[in-house]
């Protein structure tokens, strides 16, 4: 009985997010401190069984209110069930005969949810490198993020970018420009220009999050998308500002230029907020940890902050005061 695992982190947006989805760059890392796993088993039938996360039952009416209001109406077997009818499609498209095996299908993962840690494409990504396993297909790396997107984007119908399924698939740290005269397309899937850069050439970086102020990554982006689709002056021109210091933020970290790059961080979020109506707690992150002089910005769409720190007399400030207004503070685990 054949039985396989695919494993995938977290990631966070370190600085040009959230160009990504509008032809930018960006730099981002990968979080091992957490993580999504799919588990394959060889079974009769493709069966799919629910985790805990993929409520069914309620305590009552205002329980599942207030799990809604949380984390939004979905559980991870969608995610599953689309990435598995893309990879058949893709091998379908490709000519590729698939074993006559089928699978039981579970999935964990203690990824914070909807906190812009990207637990939705770990998931994705776990299942993608389960099913390549499971039915012995290799997929270029190169294809797999453009892959991974279109799960939601097509299939789920989810505005997004490749910045998280780049990082997931490439791991460690990424630059990535996915500007149109530098794309090119495989097979049909498109792709941007992925450097892998050395993670040890980081300064010291903290990850702050709390889930109860979480909301839907969906729901984040549909707004600026549209403003940026009518060709709204300020979102257009933050979103090239955004790109523009990922790119510097490349620089500065193969330079080992620490102060530099904080800066860039800093001025990351200045764009941001400049454009996007932000939730005052998810605001109240930033600010708390720039008066300590730390440096601030959203690791993705909300929730979850990530940026430098001078030494662990800072973190140690950083984590009391982050925790005083219900953050959790983490190293992250990159390398």
């Amino acid at each position: 009985m054949k039985i396989v695992h695919g494993r995938c982190y977290a990631r966070a947006g370190l600085v040009g997010n959230p160009s990504d989805g509008y032809n930018g760059r960006t730099v981002s890392v990968i979080i091992r401190n957490f993580h999504a796993e799919v588990t394959l088993t060889e079974h009769d039938l493709i069966e799919l069984i629910p985790h805990i996360d993929d409520h069914i039952a309620y305590s009552s009416p205002y329980d599942l209110v207030r799990e809604v209001n949380l984390h939004g109406y979905y559980g991870g077997l969608r995610l599953i069930k689309a990435t598995i009818k893309r990879f058949a499609e893709y091998c379908m498209d490709q000519n590729i005969k698939l074993p006559e095996r089928n699978f039981k299908a579970t999935y964990e993962s203690n990824v914070p949810r909807q906190v812009g840690l990207a637990g939705s494409t770990a998931i994705i990504v776990s299942t993608l490198r389960a099913l390549m396993d499971f039915y012995d297909v290799r997929i270029p790396i190169e294809i797999q993020p453009s892959l991974a997107l279109a799960v939601e984007e097509e299939e789920l119908k989810i505005t997004a970018g490749l910045q998280d399924r780049v990082v997931a698939v490439y791991e460690g740290c990424v630059y990535m420009d996915f500007a149109r005269e530098r794309s090119s397309t495989i097979n049909g899937y498109r792709r941007g220009v992925y450097e892998r850069l050395d993670p040890s050439l980081l300064p010291p970086l903290y990850l702050a999050y709390k889930t109860n102020i979480s909301e839907p990554t969906e729901v984040f982006h549909n707004d600026i998308r549209s403003r940026y689709d009518r060709g709204e002056t300020a979102v257009v021109n933050a979103m090239n500002r955004c790109a523009e210091l990922a790119a510097q933020a490349r620089e500065a970290i193969v330079t080992r230029n620490a102060g530099k790059l904080g800066e860039l961080i800093d001025a990351n979020f200045d764009q941001r907020r400049s454009i996007f109506k932000l939730a005052p707690a998810q605001v109240e992150m930033v600010d708390v940890a720039r008066a300590l002089g730390g440096t601030s910005h959203f690791a993705g769409s909300g929730g979850a902050t990530i940026g430098t720190y001078r030494d662990e007399a800072m973190f140690a400030e950083l984590q009391h005061a982050l925790g005083a207004i219900g953050c959790v503070v983490i190293k992250p685990q990159i390398i």
